[in-house]
């Protein structure tokens, strides 16, 4: 309880002392698994955008044919392996997979991108296809870039998403949920400075210099951008392996029998699970059924709006480094302002403001700062020949698009990353431990790639039609004026129900205590 320590020490950390050995390596583990996160992210714009005859038009098509797919697949593969390995195991297989497919990337692909293009069956589609299509081409042309996008985001829903979260939420009680997710939060998005100076060092360093160490080019690098993503890709695969060995620490000496939550004792924690049985779930349970809602809204806004301001990113910075340079610098002032808000903001909203307020401080600030975006957006769009913006700010009209969509992202991240999320995860904790696995693979597995990839059908769709995201912008502004109505009243409904659910779990607890 807040009553246990001061109001300092319950504003910035409300952390008993006989606690710290468990939390200082879960906050740990939090911060590796966002920082290779954050570094996925950088990478993984930078190589399919910027490469030759491509663009940001090929991330709708990436998130339709490749990454709801993929996470279909992937959640699928989850629930089998749940049948194969406890809770514990399974962690350790997947984080394999994804550290020798990383490696195998820069090592293998990547140095000899130039055999595994597809340029001759790309040039025959651009032939054969309407300009609409021109993201689909790239997709195909650069499948092995498309491979490392559909990997990067593979990271963000099964690493970051499922498996993190659902040991966080076995593991804790609302109570600590309510003193430990700020400060999970903080080591969260510290990972996002982190990574964001690296990033902004690499790219600097690749645009300033010619030469490239012995050593990178005898992993295959033949210039300093390629030096960049090899130091990248290492480090990813470093902080990967000690986060194994966190996992590991902390189920050896704090969790010892966390494997067997909702699994067979008989079979060492083994859970068999349907994979049709956890969406139909998802579905038929009201209560899990608008956590999705809450899910799908945020997904479906981000996306539309991202690639339209990732378009305007490309004009802007065509260049792999420049572009690398920028987008590593928004991820510095993301992580800035996410950790701001873990300290100040979400874990003392919710203790103080209560579950409901804090879940709406999402959708109201992503809609004031989404206006802002479509406005300098709209400016671009039918005002740039009247030098408009030039009079009033000294800048033009791309160069602001630009820059209030940075705003706009940043707000988006760092609210995802601290009050989203972590109101979204104490949803789940009143929860039985099947039905919190059942519910978040269906939601952290496909729900959030079903989001993303509407949205991205609907951006296909609309530039078949304008051929451009800027073209389409008009369409996109109506799409999400549509979405913030449903969005708030999924919160609303999904509180009275969590309130319920909390009191029984509370009181259920006491019992147990006491008996």
């Amino acid at each position: 309880m807040d009553s246990d320590f001061g109001k300092i020490r319950s504003l910035l950390w409300p952390i008993r002392r006989d606690e710290l050995t468990k939390f200082m390596p879960m906050m740990v583990l939090f911060f590796l698994i966002a920082f290779n996160y954050h570094i996925f992210k950088i990478l993984k714009d930078t190589l399919i955008i910027t490469a030759p005859q491509s663009g940001a038009e090929a991330i709708p098509f990436l998130k339709v044919w490749a990454i709801l797919p993929s996470a279909i697949i992937l959640t699928f593969l989850f629930t089998k392996l749940s049948s194969k390995f406890n809770r514990e195991n399974i962690f350790y297989v997947i984080m394999s997979g994804f550290l020798v497919f990383f490696a195998f990337f820069i090592f293998v692909i990547y140095p000899n991108a130039q055999v595994f293009n597809l340029n001759s069956t790309a040039d025959l589609l651009a032939t054969k296809l309407p300009l609409g299509f021109k993201g689909f081409i790239s997709m195909i042309r650069y499948w092995h870039f498309s491979l490392f996008y559909i990997m990067a985001e593979s990271w963000s829903t099964i690493m970051l998403s499922l498996l993190l979260w659902i040991f966080v939420v076995d593991v804790l009680s609302i109570n600590e949920a309510k003193r430990y997710y700020s400060l999970l939060g903080v080591a969260r998005n510290s990972a996002g400075i982190v990574s964001g100076f690296l990033g902004q060092y690499l790219a600097s360093q690749a645009l300033s210099t010619s030469s490239v160490h012995s050593f990178a080019k005898f992993c295959g690098s033949k210039t300093p951008w390629d030096q960049s993503l090899l130091v990248f890709i290492l480090t990813a695969i470093v902080c990967g392996i000690i986060i194994m060995s966190l996992y590991r620490y902390l189920h050896v000496y704090f969790y010892p029998k966390r494997y067997l939550l909702g699994g067979d004792i008989k079979k060492k924690g083994k859970q068999k699970i349907s994979f049709i049985k956890s969406i139909t779930y998802a579905i038929k349970s009201k209560y899990v059924l608008f956590i999705a809602l809450i899910v799908l809204c945020y997904n479906i806004l981000i996306n539309l709006v991202e690639v339209l301001w990732k378009s305007q990113i490309k004009e802007l910075y065509p260049s792999s480094s420049a572009f690398t340079a920028f987008t590593s610098k928004i991820t510095i002032i993301t992580g800035a302002v996410a950790v701001f808000s873990s300290l100040f903001i979400s874990g003392n909203s919710i203790r103080r403001l209560g579950w409901r307020f804090t879940a709406l401080i999402t959708p109201l600030a992503l809609m004031l700062s989404g206006f802002g975006f479509f406005y300098f957006i709209f400016m671009k769009k039918y005002a740039e020949s009247s030098n408009l913006a030039i009079t009033i700010f000294g800048l033009s009209p791309l160069v602001l698009a630009v820059m209030f969509g940075a705003v706009q992202d940043v707000f988006s991240r760092s609210l995802k990353y601290t009050v989203f999320d972590e109101t979204k995860e104490m949803a789940f904790i009143p929860l039985s431990p099947e039905e919190k696995l059942q519910g978040k693979s269906a939601i952290d597995g496909i729900g959030s790639r079903l989001g993303k990839s509407g949205s991205s059908l609907i951006l296909q769709i609309l530039l078949m039609f304008f051929t451009t995201t800027l073209g389409a912008s008009p369409i996109i502004f109506g799409l999400i004026i549509l979405i913030f109505p449903l969005w708030i009243i999924s919160i609303n409904r999904l509180s009275k129900r969590f309130e319920e659910k909390t009191k029984v779990a509370q009181k259920s607890a006491l019992e147990e205590s006491v008996t």
